[in-house]
């Protein structure tokens, strides 16, 4: 077939991987006009994921590049320590950069698809023979099979799925985070400061010791803003954090020179049905949370999955149709479940005082804590992971 994956960030290069190996023309166009560099460290827990990790061929590569976590340490405005979380907490059973994953994801899956950066779908038409797909560029193009795997913001879902079809629930929170100079020193544990509504935190880059990554959380209902835009973007977060105290002004001082800026609301999408006839959502596209779902294990899990129903499919001689019920049958559960544990916006920044001192106070308790860990493993482990023999390293 002649495939398009919109979106080159970890679930598009993935399942480019898949289809890739099993013979497809496969096309990857990005909106970016090369692979992003920013992002968090992002986890894989339980055996499930690894195992993905492993029959995709790169688990020996990411083990190379995992971080080992990092502690998360709760401060007052003074620098004293209120409570600290230990790194499994965040690390799971593999941390790596998102950057480093998204990295070696196109390295093993450039051989096997043509990459398009700087470009996007700007429109779709589908019919019985194919899908035509117009870009931003210019260029058109019919294709077989167009996966949306372009995240939260999906211009797949968008273009070919009605407004009734899709809930967008905004978690009441936003998160930004950007790149600095570790003027502070830090080597060890991310230290993390709250006021209510707010969370202001600063970690070593585990890349380069001279650099430093923040995370900035607020309340706030939804602000229109222009995703492009990133000096309006930058400018939100100065005005929900001028005036805090601790280390919060030298942080802002190095948000004007920050060329890439993470910046997002915690958010939740839901999609009645994942396909349409020749269209199919994969990851954060189709069931994504912003923060504490599980998203890139399921992303990664979701192309084997996806990619292992198609080729079931057209070697059984069925419809993709069929390929995507039983791709949607096999995850529906386990991402709605993960979805609805994904509350990290009220975690990092309680919205009253009362919120924060019960949260430091709980998690000094290591009964709480470690339900909180066996609970972030049993997620990881709802899935049911088929072998399937049509889609082999």
């Amino acid at each position: 077939m002649k495939v398009l994956v919109s979106g080159a960030s970890v679930a598009g290069p993935s399942v480019a991987l898949w289809l890739g190996r099993a013979g497809h023309d496969v096309t990857v166009v990005e909106i970016a006009p090369a692979l992003r560099k920013g992002g968090y460290a992002v986890d894989f827990r339980g055996e499930v994921f690894t195992t993905v990790l492993a029959r995709m061929g790169v688990l020996e590569d990411l083990r190379a590049l995992q971080t080992g976590g990092s502690a998360m340490q709760f401060v007052d405005a003074s620098g004293r320590s209120l409570m600290r979380l230990p790194a499994e907490f965040s690390g799971g059973e593999l941390e790596v950069l998102r950057a480093d994953l998204s990295r070696v994801l196109y390295e093993y899956s450039r051989a096997q698809a043509t990459y398009r950066f700087g470009d996007s779908i700007a429109a779709l038409r589908e019919h019985a023979g194919g899908v035509d797909v117009v870009f931003e560029s210019g260029v058109a193009d019919t294709y077989d099979l167009v996966i949306g795997a372009d995240g939260m913001h999906s211009v797949v879902r968008r273009l070919a799925w009605p407004a009734d079809q899709v809930v967008e629930r905004h978690l009441g929170y936003y998160a930004a985070g950007w790149e600095l100079s570790n003027t502070l020193g830090l080597t060890g544990d991310a230290l993390m400061y709250n006021v209510p509504g707010r969370l202001a935190s600063v970690g070593v880059d585990h890349r380069d010791p001279a650099l430093a990554g923040t995370l900035m959380l607020f309340k706030s209902p939804k602000l229109d803003y222009d995703r492009r835009d990133l000096e309006q973007q930058k400018a939100i977060v100065r005005d929900h954090f001028d005036g805090l105290g601790w280390h919060v002004p030298e942080l802002l001082e190095g948000l004007p020179a920050a060329t890439e800026l993470y910046f997002d609301a915690i958010s939740r999408v839901r999609v009645e049905r994942w396909s349409t006839q020749r269209i199919v959502l994969l990851g954060d596209a189709g069931y994504g949370a912003t923060f504490g779902a599980l998203g890139t294990g399921t992303a990664v899990v979701g192309s084997y999955v996806l990619a292992g129903e198609i080729e079931q499919a057209l070697r059984a001689g069925d419809e993709l149709g069929t390929a995507f019920a039983r791709y949607e049958a096999r995850l529906r559960k386990a991402v709605s479940t993960t979805q609805d544990g994904a509350r990290a916006g009220s975690f990092l920044a309680p919205a009253s005082r009362f919120g924060l001192a019960a949260r430091n106070r709980i998690l000094s308790i290591p009964f709480f804590l470690n339900q909180l860990l066996k609970m972030a493993q049993t997620m990881s482990e709802l899935i049911e992971l088929p072998e399937y023999r049509a889609v082999r390293v």
